[in-house]
């Protein structure tokens, strides 16, 4: 709601109680009303008091009895066997929980893929994916119309070239979604809602980098480092329930404003799943993966030049890297995982392995001890406990959380 229509509310409220009460009267009347509540409130005491139930025992939460809570970190997790199996049937003391090498107790725990989820798809058009474009489109309706449950899950859909251009904000609703989808690949010059989405981000006002509607990346490149931070800062970090993004790229940057790191922590802070669905054009020219720097290596959460790498921005000249190793990266510290594209791999296929993962999510949570709830960068290490502890079987889970 804009300024506007808040004031409008607030005015039409003051005018449903047009008339004021003298000071002297006010008084007299909140005297009165004091001295018979008190009244009432010793006729009716002894009754109160002993008809006063003692005090239930806190039970463990669970999906259906979890309250807000500033504190509760969620981490999602899922657990594959030696032969790359999904793992079901696992509960809350199958695993064991550290933060910055202390343990922290499970407050949270369910395996509900009833728990609403949220989907980003990022679509990567720029010239080195446009081979695949049409069977992205027609695998992205599919696996949308498969995956998201009616009146309850809802997703939202944002292309990127040179910049990142916002095609269907978050809705429950298909036909939206898929008349986005039919839209993909058509230049638009920021990140912008499409008229399906409200404002196409024309304001004057908005600054490059701020608020919803924020210009991101320019000139020729491939903005994948603010595609991502954009999706999760300005869009499914505002959402309930659990949350992924998707992106369908070479992970090749070229021109972004932001660096891998800086699109890693927003993911990481918005409690947010990154996949990827990793596709190389080897056509000459192309060569997916050259462009965004690590900066100073291939360390973790490295600030801007600082230690830990992604000292600097994505864009041309720079130092050719390997797009696959950087969508590992951004999908290993956030949960999630890389699928390459190939003959037996499709699209069609990809999606609906994540889809199965989706599915299968074990979501714990837990509120920081004093240490771990400091300012800064914790980091996660969830295994398994107990028999499940004595398998094989690997936990595949968020590496951190930020605190601010």
């Amino acid at each position: 709601m804009t300024d506007g229509p808040r004031k409008w509310v607030r005015r039409n409220i003051a005018h449903k109680f047009p008339y004021t009460i003298p000071q002297k009267s006010r008084l007299i009347v909140a005297m009165r009303f004091q001295s018979q509540f008190a009244a009432t409130l010793l006729t009716f005491a002894p009754f109160a008091f002993s008809q006063q139930p003692a005090p239930a025992p806190a039970a463990p939460t669970d999906a259906s009895t979890i309250t807000v809570d500033a504190k509760l970190v969620i981490v999602p997790a899922i657990v594959r066997d030696k032969h790359n199996a999904l793992v079901p049937g696992l509960v809350r003391d199958s695993f064991v929980l550290q933060v910055d090498g202390k343990p922290q107790a499970i407050r949270y725990f369910d395996h509900d893929a009833d728990v609403p989820l949220t989907i980003g798809l990022l679509i990567d058009t720029s010239m080195s994916q446009r081979n695949l474009l049409d069977d992205e489109r027609s695998a992205s309706a599919s696996f949308l119309d498969k995956m998201l449950a009616p009146d309850r899950d809802q997703a939202f859909l944002i292309q990127f070239a040179r910049a990142a251009t916002l095609l269907q904000d978050v809705t429950m609703s298909r036909g939206k979604l898929q008349q986005a989808l039919k839209q993909v690949d058509a230049a638009q010059p920021s990140f912008q809602q499409s008229p399906n989405g409200g404002n196409n981000g024309s304001d004057p006002n908005d600054s490059q980098g701020g608020g919803r509607h924020g210009r991101m990346g320019g000139g020729a490149g491939t903005a994948l480092y603010d595609s991502v931070f954009l999706a999760s800062d300005e869009v499914i970090s505002k959402q309930k329930g659990r949350r992924a993004l998707i992106l369908l790229t070479d992970g090749d940057d070229h021109g972004s404003l932001k660096n891998l790191p800086e699109a890693i922590e927003s993911a990481q802070r918005a409690d947010t799943i990154v996949y990827a669905i990793y596709y190389k054009d080897d056509h000459p020219g192309y060569g997916g993966g050259g462009g965004g720097p690590f900066g100073g290596g291939m360390g973790r959460h490295g600030g801007m030049g600082g230690p830990g790498g992604g000292g600097g921005r994505g864009g041309y000249g720079q130092q050719h890297v390997d797009g696959k190793k950087i969508l590992e990266r951004m999908c290993g510290e956030t949960g999630g995982r890389v699928f390459e594209v190939t003959k037996k791999e499709t699209v069609d296929k990809i999606y609906s392995e994540i889809g199965e993962e989706l599915r299968s999510q074990y979501r714990l949570g837990f509120s920081p001890t004093a240490d771990a709830a400091s300012e800064g960068y914790h980091q996660i290490t969830l295994g398994l406990a107990g028999s499940a502890a004595k398998s094989k079987d690997e936990v595949q889970a968020r590496d951190g959380y930020y605190r601010r």
